[in-house]
């Protein structure tokens, strides 16, 4: 799938900013073109040749490649297919890579990894197949938080209302109930952002941030967040429940 010579809408932009806490600046945040590739992503998965159902798949991880920081001025044409289709202990993962390109030069890349709930392939002897295990995103020992946020109980409608992700079970309590979670949910997307903006000043101009989601924000809620360098000089990072530890998210960053 192909956004060919997309302008960046700067007003967009700047409600996109706002809402997950970047400062207002002419280079666009990395994750801010996940949400200019997610139409594309819709279509694939919405597709009648998709074998997936929409509905009951699980964003468990996304790592997202900037190559160099794209100006919003820039022009920028979208790429989207699917590929890395693994098995998982609780049924197949895929991802949907992403490219940006200005002219030609490729900018950005991003891997939202999705699982599919099912049973786990089978190899030729009967047994179920190993999943591959997922790369290290954070220190197995939660570090002290740096800052506790408040995070407040629109934020899945805000945050929906800019990225185009409606899914009811961000929107709100009543809606979230009918598929299964008690509270509407934070956008995966949103908490990742919010990191980054925790975080802006410390990015290089090229770095690759991996993160994996864990147990969903229930909203409202107050979280910890938390940010270490590396001895690599880069970043490990980590949302958790600020009352109970329980993970949110935890992700690195790499300078490339």
């Amino acid at each position: 799938m192909v956004l060919k010579d997309h302008k960046i809408d700067r007003a967009h932009l700047a409600d996109y900013n706002r809402v997950c806490g970047f400062a207002l600046r002419e280079t666009v945040p990395s994750t801010y073109l996940h949400i200019l590739s997610f139409p594309l992503q819709m279509v694939l998965m919405t597709d009648a040749s998709f074998p997936y159902a929409l509905m009951g798949l699980v964003h468990v991880r996304n790592r997202i490649d900037q190559l160099r920081p794209v100006l919003a001025s820039e022009v920028v044409t979208f790429r989207t297919r699917v590929g890395n289709l693994q098995p998982h202990d609780k049924g197949i993962t895929f991802d949907l890579i992403s490219e940006a390109w200005v002219g030609a030069e490729k900018v950005w890349v991003d891997y939202s990894t999705y699982l599919r709930r099912q049973p786990a392939p089978r190899t030729e002897g009967g047994k179920p197949a190993k999943a591959a295990k997922p790369a290290k995103a954070a220190a197995s020992e939660k570090p002290a938080a740096s800052a506790f946020w408040n995070v407040p109980g629109d934020i899945g409608r805000r945050y929906g209302a800019i990225s185009g992700d409606r899914n009811p079970i961000h929107l709100y309590a009543a809606t979230a109930k009918l598929l299964g979670f008690p509270q509407a949910i934070a956008h995966g997307m949103w908490t990742k952002a919010a990191c980054l903006a925790a975080m802006e000043s410390r990015l290089p101009d090229a770095y690759s941030v991996d993160v994996q989601f864990k147990l969903p924000v229930l909203l409202p809620a107050k979280v910890a967040f938390s940010s270490t360098p590396t001895a690599d000089g880069g970043l490990e990072f980590a949302v958790n429940d600020a009352r109970k530890g329980k993970p949110h998210v935890a992700g690195v960053v790499t300078a490339l």
